[in-house]
């Protein structure tokens, strides 16, 4: 996803300011050559002085001007790399230092992307994810299968959770794998504890490691975004930027649904939420308790015939993996 417009000026933003640093720090440096060995100061005076004079020598159609004053220059170079290394000073300490030396902090190599840009969209990304620090705990590498039952088949699937939960594993992958190109959306159920959560924020950290946009939100705090946006007629431009997200970003992540206080505003934006991000051609992942029958008395027909037709449905078995880990 190319990144939007607040996204892409917050990273220039952090250019735009190590830029001001590289050059308060250059400043700095200088002045502190300048005080220990004022001779430094007459020699760049003078390279500036010789660099006036072979302009007007070529206007005037003098044609060895430049060679002169390059070989003056490198003389004059020389002499202060020499006087800077006679009193401590590294021969480029004057010199201009970058936090990124490949872009010269601009963010740009040769047109393209640097790679610190890069690194910086993803942390961005990243923190705008709000699960930034759960994703380091909860991941792929992370996942166990030695929490779900080997023994028990389950009536079901006419298979142990275990192996069950492999091929969600695999499917979630290729979920992943596969997002670019196809995206799609998933909605995950069954009881508290068997691992929903866990499977989307697996997801979450492979498709911003990928340079996705992903947003998480429980259910609680997108109706209460949804419900600021609506009706706090002097929302901060934060909030608003973070409801426009919510519609425009590559993944979002509503889990727990069902948990909220439910009233005609919620399904109506929870209705308006999910077809509009549809309509985007934006993926959708959904976790909730509640089965399909459930959210079909909980919510409106358009809700759940929308989730039925337009989601891969995805129910998870087993016991409240949190039991046994505590």
């Amino acid at each position: 996803m190319a990144l939007s417009n607040s996204q892409y000026n917050t990273i220039m933003r952090i250019y735009s300011q190590r830029q001001i640093d590289d050059k308060h720090r250059q400043d700095l440096c200088r002045q502190k050559v300048y005080e220990k060995i004022p001779q430094i100061k007459q020699i760049e005076d003078e390279i500036s002085s010789q660099a006036v004079m072979c302009a007007r020598k070529l206007l005037e159609g003098y044609p060895n001007a430049r060679e002169e004053l390059k070989g003056r220059i490198e003389d004059l170079r020389e002499q202060k790399e020499v006087l800077l290394t006679a009193y401590g000073f590294p021969s480029d300490y004057m010199e201009m230092h970058f936090y990124c030396p490949e872009c010269e902090d601009t963010g740009y190599r040769e047109g393209q992307k640097c790679r610190c840009f890069k690194k910086e969209e993803i942390q961005l990304l990243y923190a705008q994810s709000n699960i930034k620090e759960i994703l380091e705990k909860e991941n792929f590498s992370t996942f166990s299968f030695s929490f779900y039952d080997a023994q028990k088949i389950i009536a079901e699937i006419h298979m142990t959770v275990r192996d069950y939960m492999r091929q969600v594993y695999g499917w979630c992958q290729e979920y992943v794998e596969h997002f670019e190109e196809k995206g799609g959306n998933l909605i995950f159920t069954g009881s508290t504890g068997v691992g929903k959560t866990f499977l989307t924020n697996c997801i979450a950290k492979a498709l911003i490691d990928r340079y996705q946009s992903v947003i998480y939100l429980s259910s609680n705090d997108l109706f209460d975004i949804f419900s600021k946006n609506k009706f706090h007629y002097e929302t901060e431009d934060e909030m608003r930027d973070m409801y426009q997200y919510i519609l425009d970003c590559d993944l979002l992540i509503i889990d727990d649904l069902g948990t909220e206080l439910n009233n005609t505003f919620v399904s109506s934006q929870l209705f308006y939420c999910i077809n509009e991000r549809l309509l985007r051609n934006k993926s959708t992942i959904i976790s909730t308790n509640l089965s399909l029958t459930m959210l079909r008395d909980s919510y409106s027909d358009r809700i759940s015939s929308r989730i039925i037709s337009k989601y891969s449905i995805i129910p998870l078995y087993g016991e409240d993996i949190r039991t046994k880990i505590h």
